[in-house]
């Protein structure tokens, strides 16, 4: 069944044929080859390597760079719509595919010198080569500019030692972005973004812990001891690293947003189908009024999420400012998912407690996206300086 016939309401969004051609490419793909192995890469919290392999074979990884550096050539708002429909069938597909392409390599194709772009962008664009982001530490989370991790100056190299924490792909990932503190008395200005082999000598990698939600999707602990990186693996000039890794966290809450609302999608389809099949009160449950206003509300909202994150990636795709637009993305989004998924369950009754359908699992998928780049609470700290800024004319 088609969305387009589940939703009841436009899903075009005016989006172009081609967008629109990439859309039911990567839907059919969800439904064919990613959603058979959710359940499995769930229960035994591995990653869905066919399925990757499978991503690969569609261009997926490479779909919003240029041809040049081995990319689709397509759009931002393309890709955005290949998380959403992945993430429809199976979440933790979709973050591994998010990660790799908003943390791990859009960085390096933003503001890697050119020697490393043609060290590393074909690969990461074919998905060869598997990309990570390492920011998250034990004692940093949200407090991004809090980091512990240092790089200290040695000739034309850098040594870093410390930790990171919750790093998706960290177990698959050939290269990761990571972030570190060269001079505290700089505070901000003193942290770079390096990129980091993962055969470098003195890098190592830990399991992390089991997760809630999200269990297909690896992540992994990173340990930095005596860990030497050339100069040339730094991204953006000297003093911005911090500003790079805020860029970079703003497009990749759109890909978290876009995550969200297959989240949401695929939990409202399935409830809606239910609705249409279990008889209660000898008729339908979507014939009962306090079930049907529930579809209403998660119909409504999911639409409204939708309009936010293809809003927000059009405005990438322009060149335009898009932080703002990317955090109400991202912060409602995640909270209509949240809403979404539980009112699902709620539909489902004990069923939707079980493990026999994909609800439950969709609602502990959900939660991930309230937190990963930025928790609602740092969402709405953004967002609400940005128009307190703009009412001030500063």
């Amino acid at each position: 069944m088609s969305t387009e016939t589940t939703q009841g309401f436009a899903t075009n969004f005016d989006l172009s044929e081609e967008q629109q051609m990439i859309r039911e490419t990567v839907r059919r793909f969800a439904e064919e080859v990613v959603a058979p192995g959710a359940r499995e890469a769930d229960e035994n919290c591995k990653l869905n390597l066919e399925a990757w392999k499978g991503m690969c074979e569609l261009g997926l990884p490479g779909l919003p760079f240029p041809e040049e550096v081995g990319g689709a050539g397509l759009d931002n708002l393309s890709y955005i719509l290949a998380v959403e429909e992945i993430a429809r069938v199976c979440a933790s597909t979709s973050l591994t595919l998010a990660a790799h392409v908003s943390l791990g390599t859009w960085p390096i194709y933003a503001w890697g010198r050119e020697p490393l772009k043609e060290k590393y962008l074909a690969g990461l664009c074919s998905g060869e080569s598997m990309g990570a982001y390492g920011l998250t530490e034990p004692g940093a989370g949200s407090d991004s500019g809090g980091t512990r991790t240092t790089a200290t100056r040695d000739g034309q190299d850098w040594i870093l030692q410390g930790r990171k924490c919750f790093i998706t792909n960290g177990s698959y990932a050939r290269t990761f972005v990571c972030t570190a503190q060269t001079d505290r008395s700089l505070g901000a200005k003193g942290i770079i973004a390096i990129v980091v082999d993962r055969d470098t000598p003195g890098f190592s990698i830990e399991p992390g812990e089991t997760k809630l939600g999200m269990r297909g999707s690896d992540w992994v602990n990173l340990v930095f001891q005596d860990c030497r990186v050339p100069d040339d693996h730094v991204l953006g000039p000297p003093g911005e690293g911090f500003a790079t890794f805020m860029k970079t966290l703003e497009g990749g809450r759109i890909s978290i947003g876009a995550l969200a609302v297959g989240i949401a999608q695929g939990a409202y389809e399935q409830a809606l189908r239910y609705s249409t099949e279990r008889v209660q009160f000898d008729k339908p449950l979507c014939d009962h009024q306090a079930v049907a206003f529930k579809l209403a509300d998660m119909a409504t909202e999911i639409a409204a999420a939708r309009h936010l994150v293809y809003h927000a990636a059009r405005l990438k795709d322009l060149g335009r400012d898009f932080g703002t637009e990317a955090s109400m993305a991202k912060y409602f989004a995640s909270e209509v998912s949240m809403r979404v998924t539980y009112e699902a369950i709620q539909i489902f009754g004990g069923n939707g407690y079980s493990r026999e359908y994909p609800v439950e699992r969709m609602y502990r998928d959900a939660k991930l996206c309230t937190i990963g780049e930025g928790t609602s609470e740092i969402q709405k700290l953004i967002i609400s300086r940005s128009i307190l800024r703009a009412f001030r004319g500063r």
